[in-house]
């Protein structure tokens, strides 16, 4: 018998990528987190399919929170952090921006990037 599938329902935890639809979500994910990991990302984007398998185990593996913005669905969103290409990472601690990562970036690489700021 397991007791998570109800809470899960209701919450998401830092240990799994949240999918972010707007301004007000991003911006109380930001508030409530100390790092995040923002994955900008677009459903037909080769690179951002090849980076999602590695943004879930950084989610799974890492103390920061991951959110992910799907750039179709929210224009508005990408143009106020100037995304301009997919997939554009963007990381924040304590809600201000300190790194972007434009392209496919490996995943030792960003793992010691969410480290430098986790610790």
């Amino acid at each position: 018998m397991t007791t998570d599938t109800a809470s899960d329902a209701g919450s998401t935890t830092p240990n799994v990528p949240r999918h972010v639809e707007g301004r007000d979500q991003l911006d109380d994910v930001l508030a409530t987190n100390d790092v995040v990991l923002v994955d900008f990302y677009a459903d037909w984007c080769g690179p951002c399919q090849m980076l999602e398998p590695i943004v879930e185990t950084l989610a799974a593996e890492t103390e920061a929170t991951v959110a992910k913005v799907d750039v179709d669905a929210n224009q508005q969103l990408a143009t106020a952090y100037d995304v301009r290409g997919v997939p554009t990472l963007v990381l924040f601690v304590d809600g201000e921006q300190v790194e972007e990562i434009v392209g496919l970036a490996p995943e030792a690489e960003l793992r010691t990037l969410l480290e430098f700021y986790t610790e």
